[in-house]
């Protein structure tokens, strides 16, 4: 970094707006909230399902949805996860689709010709048999979203002749929720572990709609019926938001729906769930929050300047330590029969507890201060729910333990290395046998990220992606996340990890774009997002290079209007690979990193 004095002070009052700028988006009870961005998916998937649930009583509702999916329609004809993202067959299908639901087809004529167009472009013709073949080609053996996207077409009389429409979609197995939740991880389910409630709620749409198929199996899953809709309803959260996520939910409620169970207590408690969260502008985001994700984010972040969270006061950290002890899981999760000791993305009761946000929160418990006797002991319980996790290969998955190889199922590199710094964070304050397990689990989760590290230096995150990259991966955030994980670890580690990470780092250099930022490849465009996080990775390196660090802060302050906007780009990645942009993340990330530039220059002025 340039040690020019006004380049110094740009700096350091960039970061204090933008601290200021964060806190000010805390509620008082010392979290955030944040704002997911609209989804033409999650509008069509909860349009469909009000008009098949009760079509009269939701016509204002479906109306206002099919007018906002017909003013962000892309240019192409087309729509993508979000109104910033390029088109995609999935979404395209799916609005397509949900005009069909429409109490009046004629102020859409236009929309749905563009939509034709764009369909007949990527799949040559639009009958029933290809557009089956092709979704499920689209997705493999991983039937989580290619069975729903299909059922939804043929509810939607998209695939033709309404007897011969459900021949070409697959059975998922919905028996098989009847069987106790310890053998699924063992019975080749083909969804992945959070999609259980539309294995059942679809699989059971098309069992009712073909009448055709060996008798007794036919016979088994008739039989089983009220059990694995016992099943459906105990794994239904209050708020009746499976996951709190639209699309997740509006599945099961159409499915039902379709079933012939309207008045089902769960197709019920969804269409309430889908009516609470419409917005006023007749769209639905992909999920209601993830509060308690960006919450941790956003203490971590502020915690990484010069004064770090002392300025905040007392009753503020307390409000933040309050709040983040109260989201810890105390029971058992009915979804995934998660132990208690995890934490959920969000405080909303359709949360499960996850890797990612266990290992978040006990690094923001400890950057608040673990003196507090609460800390350590949900500290405790943390470790063990983390430890617990961890699968044979020493990685660490998101939800569910050796549940599968389908994608979402699987070990990955930045959760992994995200636990990791959580159990050396805490370590000294465990109980030796805690600490013991800590060692031993320590040593397999780096031997994972060592054989899990590409060539070229980069790590590839699970949960995050950049559509304009190759294979729509993200590099850039992968491996700016290990390397931030890494440098939280003790030195006992450093001799290990060294050439691991000079060859992270020296790929985040190469990757730097000519203007000075970075995208989440080399080829693609820059975004605050992923600039601020090299910069926080590169700036917490010791004896990082000053050149690179100086240009991506020129850059970073130049896009950002000196830290007084922060554009959110789509590199979140959600349930079945839907993209999301949330608001909070530009902003977070660039606090972090430019209270980290303003730490090392030494100014905060």
């Amino acid at each position: 970094m340039s040690s020019d004095p006004a380049n110094l002070q740009s700096v350091a009052a960039a970061a204090r707006r933008t601290r200021e700028s964060l806190l000010q988006r805390m509620a008082p009870d010392g979290r955030w909230e944040g704002c997911l961005s609209s989804s033409a998916l999650a509008t069509a998937v909860a349009v469909a399902a009000l008009a098949l649930v009760d079509g009269p009583a939701h016509t204002d509702f479906v109306r206002r949805g099919l007018t906002w999916l017909a003013q962000h329609q892309a240019s192409d004809g087309g729509w993508g996860d979000t109104p910033c993202s390029p088109s995609n067959l999935s979404t395209t299908l799916l609005c397509w689709a949900a005009f069909n639901h429409a109490p009046d087809l004629a102020p859409y004529r236009a929309t749905l010709d563009r939509a034709d167009h764009w369909l007949q472009q990527r799949l040559g013709r639009l009958d029933s048999g290809h557009i089956a073949d092709r979704v499920l080609a689209a997705y493999g053996t991983d039937r989580t979203f290619s069975v729903p996207i299909l059922t939804f077409c043929a509810l939607s009389h998209r695939l033709g002749d309404a007897s011969r429409a459900w021949d070409s979609i697959p059975q998922l197995p919905f028996e098989l929720a009847a069987l106790p939740h310890q053998l699924f991880k063992w019975a080749r389910l083909p969804v992945v572990s959070y999609a259980i409630p539309a294995l059942i709620a679809i699989g059971l749409a098309r069992h009712e709609h073909t009448r055709h198929g060996a008798r007794a199996r036919r016979r088994l899953r008739d039989a089983l019926k009220p059990r694995v809709l016992q099943v459906l309803g105990a794994m239904q959260p209050a708020s009746g938001g499976f996951l709190e996520a639209i699309p997740l939910t509006g599945f099961v409620v159409l499915a039902l729906a379709a079933s012939g169970l309207n008045p089902h207590p769960v197709a019920v408690a969804g269409k309430e769930f889908l009516l609470r969260t419409a917005r006023a502008d007749g769209s639905w985001p992909i999920d209601v929050n993830l509060s308690t994700w960006v919450t941790t984010l956003s203490i971590r972040a502020l915690h990484a300047g010069p004064e770090a969270l002392a300025p905040l006061g007392e009753e503020r950290r307390n409000a933040m330590m309050n709040w983040l002890l109260a989201q810890q899981h105390r029971v058992e999760h009915p979804f995934t029969h998660a132990a208690p000791g995890g934490w959920a993305w969000t405080d909303l009761p359709g949360g499960v507890p996850d890797a990612d946000d266990t290992a978040g929160a006990l690094l923001a418990l400890h950057a608040l201060g673990a003196a507090r006797p609460e800390a350590p002991a949900a500290a405790g319980r943390g470790v063990r729910w983390l430890l617990d996790l961890q699968n044979h290969d020493g990685g660490i998955p998101t939800f569910c333990r050796g549940w599968s190889k389908l994608p979402f199922d699987r070990s990955c590199a930045d959760i992994t290395a995200h636990t990791l710094a959580a159990w050396m964070t805490w370590r000294p304050q465990l109980a030796p046998r805690l600490q013991a397990r800590v060692n031993r689990a320590a040593k397999r989760a780096l031997n994972y990220l060592l054989q899990t590290q590409r060539p070229d230096g980069t790590w590839i995150p699970l949960w995050f992606g950049n559509q304009h990259a190759t294979g729509l991966e993200n590099p850039l955030y992968g491996t700016a996340r290990v390397l931030l994980a890494l440098r939280q670890l003790p030195a006992e580690f450093e001799h290990l990890l060294q050439p691991a990470v000079q060859r992270g780092q020296a790929w985040l250099r190469q990757a730097q774009q000519a203007a000075g930022g970075w995208g989440g490849s080399p080829q693609a465009p820059p975004t605050v997002e992923e600039t601020a996080l090299a910069l926080d990775a590169l700036l917490a390196a010791r004896g990082a290079g000053t050149q690179s660090l100086s240009r991506g802060l020129d850059w970073l302050l130049r896009t950002t209007q000196n830290a007084t906007v922060f554009p959110a780009s789509p590199i979140g990645l959600y349930f079945a690979a839907l993209w999301y942009a949330e608001e909070l993340y530009p902003m977070i990330f660039t606090s972090s990193a430019l209270g980290r530039a303003a730490r090392r220059s030494g100014n905060w002025l």
